[in-house]
């Protein structure tokens, strides 16, 4: 963690690629920071890239951004530190706007998704965390102590158990802890290099493991497993094995499937759940039967592909928002551009609600606090060209605010 900027490696500069995001009991917001690994490059093009950086990415060249030729913090040859100071857990405060925001570093170092807090029977938080890149993994956090108003916030942050899922073939699962004594790692190795620490207790590799969210009256979870290319073809980028099977069951999926567990004793709390597929998106007009057909509770009406966010509105419906293919053509024919639908847990039902503008994502849900406006993100529309939302100018990304006529609540 130490830098030339940082000698003593206790304070981070920024923070950038945030994805989703988290709401914790005390009143803060957690964002996300995924994709962090696309930032950095190399002056050098004979640098060896160290083994754990390859895990989570990095490589000599950036996306594009080019930060590395203008901040040589982005440079791996002058700063090789830098990475191990990305991909966390932010905790920003926004009754305190002075108050610097805090990276959470016990709750793991990998391409977070967003992070769902919740508590335990006995009051402590639990977060559950998605890892966002095929064949990795799905987490949980949960503190050594109990939450209660006025508890000590960067005790309960700070001080706990990461946990990873293993995912078994017959409906049941388990939280297998990452501790020196399971990995054999540091607890600070277990903190920065965690993509490693799972693979040591052979956690399931998922694919891609999206959002997490927590029915708000029940003891059930919910992750959006948006879809996974290399399925049963090659392993993760740590070697893991992706078979076919359990919680994944296709080769090559590009639908993606949306799966709910429920933990032993209807408590966050504890080690074991049982789980079962709540969703397989898939195209019954393209493909008659088998798995690309897709779940019973999919057909020509609400048909759609690579689930990516979810949240639950009070009433206990599941909204789900995806970031996939709209080419609208072959295995995709018919699904349209990328959408939000809302479930009905008890029933399986799944409804469309709408639908985004060309080449967009749809990500990012809130209610106003009477319920009656949502507020939706409309991710690049028109990336490769093809919209002008929203105004018929440039294509800009914006929040959609959608209300009812009859001011009645929506969710």
């Amino acid at each position: 963690m130490k830098t030339q900027q940082d000698p003593k490696g206790v304070e981070a500069y920024g923070t950038w690629a945030n994805c989703g995001s988290g709401r914790t009991p005390w009143g803060t917001y957690l964002t996300c920071e995924e994709n962090f690994n696309g930032f950095y490059s190399s002056s050098d093009p004979d640098l060896k890239i160290p083994e754990a950086f390859q895990r989570y990415g990095l490589s000599h060249q950036d996306r594009g951004y080019a930060w590395g030729q203008y901040d040589e913090r982005f440079d791996l040859a002058q700063n090789p530190n830098e990475p191990n100071r990305s991909g966390y857990v932010v905790e920003i405060d926004p009754s305190q706007p002075a108050t610097k925001p805090k990276k959470r570093t016990a709750l793991g170092r990998f391409k977070h998704e967003n992070a769902e807090v919740t508590l335990a029977r006995s009051g402590q938080v639990v977060i559950y965390l998605g890892d966002d890149e095929r064949g990795e993994f799905l987490y949980r956090y949960v503190s050594h102590n109990a939450w209660q108003p006025g508890a000590d916030i960067d005790d309960l942050m700070d001080n706990g158990t990461l946990y990873v899922a293993k995912f078994h073939d017959n409906g049941s699962g388990e939280w297998r802890a990452l501790t020196p004594e399971t990995t054999g790692m540091s607890l600070a190795e277990i903190c920065i290099h965690t993509r490693q620490a799972a693979s040591k207790v052979k956690a399931t590799t998922m694919d891609r493991p999206e959002w997490v969210a927590v029915h708000p009256h029940k003891a059930q979870a919910y992750c959006a497993l948006t879809n996974n290319k290399n399925r049963g073809l090659k392993p993760n980028k740590g070697g893991d094995p992706q078979p076919v099977g359990g919680p994944n069951p296709r080769e090559a999926n590009q639908y993606g499937q949306i799966i709910r567990w429920v933990p032993v004793n209807q408590d966050h709390g504890a080690d074991r759940f049982h789980w079962n597929l709540f969703v397989m998106a898939g195209n019954p007009d393209v493909h008659a039967e088998g798995l690309k057909a897709g779940s019973e509770n999919i057909h020509s009406g609400n048909l759609f592909n690579s689930p990516d966010g979810l949240s639950f509105d009070t009433q206990g419906q599941l909204w789900i928002q995806t970031d996939g293919k709209t080419s609208n053509q072959e295995d995709f024919a018919g699904m349209g551009n990328n959408q939000m639908l809302v479930a009905d847990p008890n029933t399986g039902e799944i409804r469309r609600f709408m639908v985004g503008p060309k080449e967009c994502e749809i990500t990012g849900l809130t209610w106003s606090h009477d319920k009656k406006t949502l507020f939706v993100g409309v991710q690049h529309p028109g990336e490769n060209g093809g919209s002008t939302f929203p105004d018929g100018r440039l294509a800009r990304s914006c929040v959609v605010a959608i209300w009812r006529d009859d001011q009645r609540a929506v969710g």
